[in-house]
């Protein structure tokens, strides 16, 4: 086996082998340095895929418990088989695993298990033994669960959403301790199955890098379903009993109280995952927010040394990775590829899905654009109804002036779907007018998209 390479990886996610495929379509021998024994990284293993294969079972569940009456389907005592769904969450993560592993394969990308080390600019040590050489090294190592310095992760009454993935059995109350995306998603899974599921955010709303108009929405529609939300709201202390968690908060205007709990789940955020990376023995130092600084073609201070995905700064999504491993494969292999930030999309994977691309209303307004906002609700959407999914709306964001697309935010089912096509708009340069002059099928949830569109203009015919 070669100790020398064109490209050595460490972190087999989204990004990191997603950069190694790439850059062995290029012609050039990639190494590949993981510690854990499956690839995939976080998003394959613990994070992405899991939760949305609990998130679908769980929707299934609760759609037919709460909607089958209505659809004219008629079933007693519907229940759920909580071991089964735990098997076909880990059956598809086996199978992503054993996937990537035949592509790594097919690409004769050489895999390391092991923790790697940068020694030099060229060189990575493999648990403290074997030394690679290469030209270049890409860091994606991806990110971890943040902890309350008071709360601890012990991973059976104090979860991290790795832990929440695989609970024995369904706890009958869970504290859910921050109102961001990967809150509301593990919370709705469980709550669907009978969980009583409160949650506690420091913000005054849920998923706040999310439009608002959306999020309050939203909001809404969670709490019809069940869930409950202690806004503006700080945990002070914790105490672990035999019985479970008991948490202290206190709200902004002075308020207190005591929630107690079977567990707790602390989704407050994620950091980059930067330890034993040997990063001081290269001189390379990270920011105060613990990002690895890099420049425009995801150089750090160390120009052999590259970084990707969530180690830098930017919103820590797989697909973000994954187009900056592609890049920076170009890039060592003499391309000059681009990537548009802009027209990155964001997911909520809750019941109705959140979707969003480009600006919200306020980050427009904040860069000084006049703005000219169309919206549509799914009620007024045939297929939506046909389909009872005629919850949320569709919001397009127009720069006044130019009518160019600045942003597009959809509250509905399947919105994961439909904001690819918005993604394309905004990467084109599409203009408002452009987007609503396309011919959508009918009947699709997609219309509610062009109607939107429309509504920009004051044109939306269904409205």
């Amino acid at each position: 086996m070669s100790d020398t390479f064109d490209i050595i990886i460490l972190g087999s996610g989204p990004g990191g082998y997603v950069a190694a495929l790439r850059a062995a379509q290029l012609g050039l021998t990639v190494a590949c340095v993981e510690k854990n024994e499956q690839l995939g990284g976080t998003c394959l293993n613990v994070g992405c895929i899991p939760s949305k294969t609990l998130l679908y079972s769980s929707e299934m569940f609760y759609r037919m418990s709460h909607e089958g009456k209505t659809l004219g389907i008629i079933g007693s005592d519907l229940t759920y088989d909580w071991v089964a769904m735990q098997k076909r969450r880990a059956d598809v993560v086996s199978g992503f695993n054993q996937g990537i592993a035949a592509l790594f394969k097919k690409g004769r990308i050489q895999r390391f298990l092991g923790v790697g080390d940068l020694i030099s600019p060229t060189e990575v040590r493999i648990d403290g033994k074997q030394i690679l050489q290469s030209k270049a090294i890409i860091l994606a190592t991806g990110s971890e669960p943040i902890s309350l310095p008071f709360l601890p992760f012990d991973e059976k009454k104090v979860l991290s959403s790795t832990a929440a993935l695989i609970l024995a059995s369904p706890p009958k109350k869970m504290v859910v301790i921050g109102a961001g995306v990967i809150g509301v998603e593990l919370g709705s899974v469980y709550q669907r199955l009978g969980t009583e599921v409160q949650f506690i955010e420091f913000l005054d709303r849920i998923c706040p890098t999310f439009d608002e108009a959306i999020t309050k929405q939203l909001q809404q529609i969670l709490s019809a379903q069940g869930l409950t939300f202690q806004l503006s709201s700080k945990v002070t202390s914790a105490e672990i009993t035999d019985q479970g968690v008991s948490l202290h908060f206190e709200s902004v205007k002075g308020g207190k109280g005591e929630i107690a709990a079977d567990c707790v789940l602390v989704a407050i955020g994620r950091r980059p995952y930067t330890q034993g990376l040997g990063l001081a023995n290269v001189g390379i130092q990270v920011s105060s927010k613990g990002f690895i600084p890099v420049d425009g073609g995801f150089r750090t201070s160390v120009p052999s040394v590259y970084a990707i995905g969530d180690l830098i700064d930017g919103p820590m999504l797989a697909h973000k990775a994954s187009e900056e491993g592609v890049a920076v494969a170009e890039i060592i292999a003499g391309k000059c590829p681009v990537i548009d930030y802009m027209a990155l999309p964001s997911v909520i994977y809750t019941s109705p899905e959140v979707a969003a691309v480009g600006f919200t209303e306020a980050e427009a307004k904040q860069h000084g654009l006049e703005v000219a906002v169309g919206t549509f609700s799914f009620k007024a959407n045939s297929r939506a109804r046909c389909s009872n999914e005629d919850q949320g709306f569709v919001k397009v964001i127009a720069d006044k002036q130019s009518d160019r697309l600045l942003g597009v935010h959809i509250l509905g089912f399947h919105a994961s779907e439909l904001i690819s096509g918005c993604a394309i708009a905004l990467e084109q340069r599409m203009t408002s007018g452009e987007l609503a002059n396309c011919p959508f099928a009918h009947p699709t949830l997609a219309e509610a998209v062009k109607e939107a569109a429309l509504a920009v203009h004051k044109r939306a015919l269904h409205q």
